[in-house]
């Protein structure tokens, strides 16, 4: 990596939890500047706008999670226990290095859907991505023979995502985390049915 390179990471990581927290609307140059340490000047010169901050900060917190699933599942061999790594991992989300803030999935595609296209596009092919990870071990799992063959395998997935979504939703707004274990029963539920 070059010097440039190397202050474009360093600004995308110092400023991702700031707008995974705060979202696009809600974080400031000033907060960006105060994150960084950097001058707007800076800033500003290795990204055009804030739009490219935001898109960026977007898909390193992203990237964060799916890392975590993936490594997660690494550690598992079948098709249902690579999917109860999803269970596994949003029922204790406190002990992996999630982004601050949260699910970006969620807190982009609840600011952002209204808001800003760009963003909304990014969650959007978050959420695809997602459905067709969920929905490659479904169909690996029917062909292996551990799940049924009569699964309705894209009504599962999406099943299973909004789920997990609502659950955080959920948790994070009232703060109850009994809530989040009866929801993530209902995922775990789901996919022992398979």
């Amino acid at each position: 990596m070059n010097k440039a390179e190397k202050t474009r990471q360093f600004i995308v990581e110092k400023t991702a939890p700031v707008f995974n927290e705060k979202g696009y609307v809600g974080t400031s140059l000033n907060d960006m500047t105060n994150a960084t340490g950097l001058t707007k000047g800076s800033i500003y010169g290795n990204f055009a706008n804030k739009d490219e901050v935001a898109l960026a900060a977007f898909d390193h917190n992203l990237k964060q999670v799916t890392t975590i699933i993936q490594q997660e599942m690494s550690k598992h061999n079948t098709c249902r226990e690579k999917l109860m790594v999803y269970v596994q991992v949003y029922s204790n989300f406190q002990k992996h290095p999630f982004p601050e803030g949260g699910c970006p999935l969620l807190n982009t595609a609840t600011e952002a859907d209204d808001t800003h296209a760009g963003l909304r596009q990014r969650a959007a092919d978050g959420i695809q991505r997602w459905k067709n990870a969920i929905t490659a071990l479904i169909e690996k799992g029917i062909q292996l023979g551990e799940f049924r063959k009569d699964v309705p395998v894209e009504q599962t997935a999406l099943s299973m995502i909004a789920t997990i979504e609502g659950c955080i939703m959920m948790t994070k707004l009232t703060g109850k985390t009994h809530y989040q274990k009866a929801i993530m029963r209902t995922v775990e539920k789901l996919i022992d049915d398979l």
